[in-house]
């Protein structure tokens, strides 16, 4: 757990080989959260246990009296929560960015739970007052503090009914698993069923939990005094699929890229052929090579970011770059996250400043040619994007808080010299 990294990266490299999309960090790290309220030892398998955000979120368990073990190898996590409880720790310095969903387990075994601020925020950052309206909604005390958030439910969450003022993912999970720890129904309404959502539902319902969906935003939970345990997979990551595709056709190179989960990426690949993209697969796994382009380059396009089962604003990035290497003008439109840009002005670096934006739109002339430079990380995914453009660059890039990128990529490192590709990374200071 390293921050202020530093990459070096030698540009030009042609990858080639194979590389697997590890376990969803969207999904194993609330699969984490959930197993704490299980009755019984849980087993997730396919889970990206080189995560910084999962690192830190088992500290914090750990330290709560809950026991994890993790097999780096075999990639499996086994959760025994029977002894969490509801600890005074020294610190909650704890950058993690769903805290709120580790505070069903400590209520269940405690009535009270203290958490970090979501991401490490403090008071004057409201971005967590749907997860307060969840705890209220069930009965719950909630009193902020100047380290965290307290949350009190002596007798345990009562059945209620959740209402959210607009679709949230976050809001949707920590009401999921709330809910399943209360014997009588709770109804949640306007929820937002993604389909890390959908696998977070499959894994309660393993436990016991009762839950019906009704259309894409109704839910009933039904959840019990006793949940029993699991063995559950992972489900791969639709976001890290869309990255190593991408990179396969920009870079000239031949990647096999393995479980690559379709389901849930059908919007997401068609807008990839309407690029001139012709992807090779079978049910599991896709070639990318340079005979995908039909006309020998990508083709301009226009398309909008917004809610699955379209592009989500996680692949925003990636299809940026995607449009820098398209012989035209290709323009992205983000009505969910309209401010979501910052990355734009490190990309420009790359691209002789190709990239002209604003709030909720960019548009990219593509097809300029791309120069190593000096660039930092932005958000996870933008960051991805940019060390992406250094190693296509042409000469020797330097990459500041690169791990925003290592942060969200499982075993990041390794994957690239699978396909023979190097990256110079530099100690950072621990934390």
């Amino acid at each position: 757990m390293k921050k202020n990294i530093t990459a070096k990266i030698q540009g030009g490299q042609i990858p080639h080989g194979r590389v697997k999309v590890s376990g969803a960090k969207n999904a194993s790290t609330r699969l984490l959260a959930a197993a704490l309220i299980a009755d019984e030892t849980v087993v997730l398998t396919n889970f990206p246990t080189e995560l910084v955000d999962a690192q830190y979120k088992i500290d914090f368990i750990r330290k709560n009296g809950g026991k994890v073990k993790v097999d780096v190898i075999a990639e499996t996590v086994e959760i025994d929560a029977k002894d969490l409880d509801n600890k005074s720790l020294e610190s909650y310095d704890f950058p993690i960015r769903t805290t709120y969903l580790l505070v069903p387990g400590l209520i269940k075994r405690s009535g009270i739970a203290r958490i970090p601020y979501p991401g490490g925020c403090k008071i004057g950052d409201r971005g967590y007052d749907l997860h307060i309206m969840v705890w209220k909604a069930l009965g719950a005390e909630v009193e902020e503090k100047p380290d965290y958030i307290e949350v009190r439910a002596p007798k345990g969450f009562s059945p209620g009914e959740i209402n959210f003022p607009i679709s949230t993912i976050g809001g949707t999970e920590n009401a999921l698993i709330s809910a399943s720890i209360i014997k009588s129904e709770t109804i949640i309404k306007n929820a937002y069923i993604s389909p890390e959502i959908e696998s977070l539902i499959a894994f309660l319902r393993t436990l016991g939990a009762k839950i019906e969906v009704v259309g894409n935003s109704f839910i009933k939970v039904e959840g019990a005094d006793y949940l029993r345990g699991s063995l559950f997979q992972v489900m791969p990551d639709r976001i890290e699929a869309i990255t190593w595709i991408v990179y396969g056709i920009i870079s000239g190179g031949n990647i096999t890229v393995e479980d690559v989960p379709f389901d849930t990426m059908e919007i997401p690949l068609i807008h990839l052929q309407h690029a001139g993209i012709d992807l090779y697969r079978n049910s599991k796994n896709v070639i990318v090579s340079p005979e995908c382009l039909v006309n020998g380059s990508v083709q301009p396009f226009e398309l909008a970011c917004g809610t699955h089962p379209g592009i989500i604003s996680d692949m925003q990035p990636f299809y940026t770059l995607l449009a820098l290497h398209a012989d035209g003008i290709s323009r992205i439109f983000d009505y969910r996250y309209p401010e979501r840009m910052k990355y734009c002005d490190e990309l420009n670096k790359f691209y002789s400043n190709a990239l002209s934006y604003k709030t909720g739109a960019i548009t990219i002339d593509g097809g300029k040619p791309i120069h190593a430079a000096v660039a930092n990380s932005t958000d996870l995914r933008g960051s991805m994007a940019v060390v992406m453009a250094a190693l296509l660059a042409v000469g020797d890039s330097t990459i500041y808080n690169v791990e925003m990128a290592l942060r969200g990529y499982n075993n990041l490192e390794q994957k690239l010299k699978n396909l023979g590709v190097q990256i110079e990374v530099e100690a950072g200071l621990a934390v």
